[in-house]
């Protein structure tokens, strides 16, 4: 208060129609409090003087000599971040996190306190703080989860990869690998493990729902699932993706082609006889084979066409079956090269199907072989050894039948049928 308002307002109380006595009250009452407050600023001005000579130097700016004189202070939002348990020491003032700045530029803050051991570095201050806070957070946490802070999604997930590298077969491995490098590095690659939860990863797959890549979801959705629960089962802690749901999709099954869809497609394979996929196309329809398989046939005396299926799962024995050659299939033999079959890329007989036929898909050609057979009036269960199936779940039928290899030849004789050409 300085000495001119203090005589303003003196005039103001001698002035007033009041009566003496409380005029002179009053004007007592405002001297004291002018003198507390005269008496207040001596003292703040002695006190900041005295500081700034402990404190002061050459090298900090003033900014960062103002924060070292009472150390770090929080916001309410950053408090909110904290373990409960710290909140009221921090929101409180009585615990003051003490930092410097070292020659370097790092500034570096250390707490030895109440059961608190924390000590870590930045290279700005606000970085500082959010260091401080995830230490304060680790600090409240078992040591399984202090280890789940400090490791990323892209580390966790790679030697996920390695191990399963070594369980599944190399086409099954490199389409994990595929979703991985494409779709989960780019978005959670430098995450750590901690930070990833329910609702980011809910949202993430629902995105590919909203896009119509329904079929993309379900292949990611399983892949975290297998990452994130061995992450839980090593920390100790619920997998995020124990909740997470994705909309009912249903998978395309696929149609057999009609006799005049089978034979466009045959009459343009014949017509190409050098076209790179011809063969192939022509194999796959007539043996009822998984594209995957084209590169391991062996043709038999021309009557077997040894397979190997590729559904078995790495670490078993390899299993092999043969399919005959049906009179249908003798009729394109002049105009199948096997040995250009095997060794076809796949995309070029995907994008020759569907150059012929744009609604249809390279696996229905398969279906095609199977509907053939069976209409044909070829027993059921031989249909399945062809095309490498399970036979129905009776004993009597994984057991002990055993059809002759005379049994199969002679139902093989069935699949004969009038095409358009």
């Amino acid at each position: 208060m300085t000495e001119q308002q203090i005589g303003n307002i003196l005039h103001i109380i001698n002035t007033a129609n009041v009566s003496e006595k409380r005029r002179d009250s009053a004007a007592a009452d405002v001297l004291q409090l002018a003198a507390e407050s005269f008496t207040k600023k001596i003292f703040s001005s002695f006190l900041t003087a005295e500081s700034n000579g402990l404190q002061e130097t050459d090298t900090l700016p003033t900014e960062k000599r103002d924060r070292q004189k009472t150390g770090i202070s929080f916001t309410r939002q950053e408090i909110k971040k904290m373990p409960a348990k710290y909140r009221k020491i921090f929101a409180h003032g009585d615990l003051i996190v003490p930092y410097r700045l070292r020659k370097d530029g790092v500034y570096e803050a250390r707490v030895r306190k109440k059961n608190m051991h924390i000590e870590v570095s930045a290279k700005d201050f606000d970085s500082l703080k959010q260091k401080f806070i995830r230490a304060l957070q680790n600090n409240d946490r078992p040591a399984d989860r202090q280890k789940l802070s400090q490791i990323k999604f892209d580390d966790f997930a790679c030697k996920w990869l390695e191990v399963k590298k070594n369980l599944v077969k190399p086409s099954t491995f490199k389409e994990y690998d595929r979703l991985f490098q494409k779709n989960l590095l780019p978005t959670f690659g430098n995450c750590f493990l901690e930070d990833i939860d329910r609702e980011i990863l809910q949202n993430y797959l629902l995105g590919f729902v909203r896009e119509g890549k329904n079929r993309t979801a379900e292949k990611l959705s399983d892949l975290l699932r297998c990452i994130f629960d061995v992450a839980a089962d090593d920390f100790k802690i619920p997998s995020p993706m124990a909740k997470v749901v994705l909309p009912r999709y249903q998978t395309k099954k696929g149609n057999a082609l009609t006799c005049e869809e089978e034979a466009k497609l045959v009459r343009y394979c014949l017509e190409n006889p050098n076209g790179a996929a011809s063969s192939a196309i022509l194999v796959l329809l007539y043996f009822g084979m998984r594209q995957s398989e084209l590169a391991t046939i062996r043709v038999i005396s021309n009557e077997w066409l040894e397979i190997e299926t590729s559904k078995e799962r790495l670490g078993k024995d390899v299993v092999l079956r043969r399919a005959p050659f049906t009179p249908m299939a003798r009729k394109i033999l002049p105009y199948t090269d096997f040995a250009k079959a095997r060794s076809t890329n796949l995309h070029s007989i995907a994008s020759a199907l569907k150059r012929v036929l744009p609604n249809h898909h390279v696996h229905e050609l398969r279906h095609t072989y199977v509907s053939r057979c069976k209409e044909c009036g070829v027993a059921s269960e031989v249909v399945s050894l062809w095309v490498g199936h399970s036979l129905s779940g009776t004993i009597t039928s994984t057991v002990y039948t055993h059809y002759s290899t005379e049994f199969q030849q002679r139902e093989s004789e069935k699949v004969l049928y009038d095409l358009p050409l």
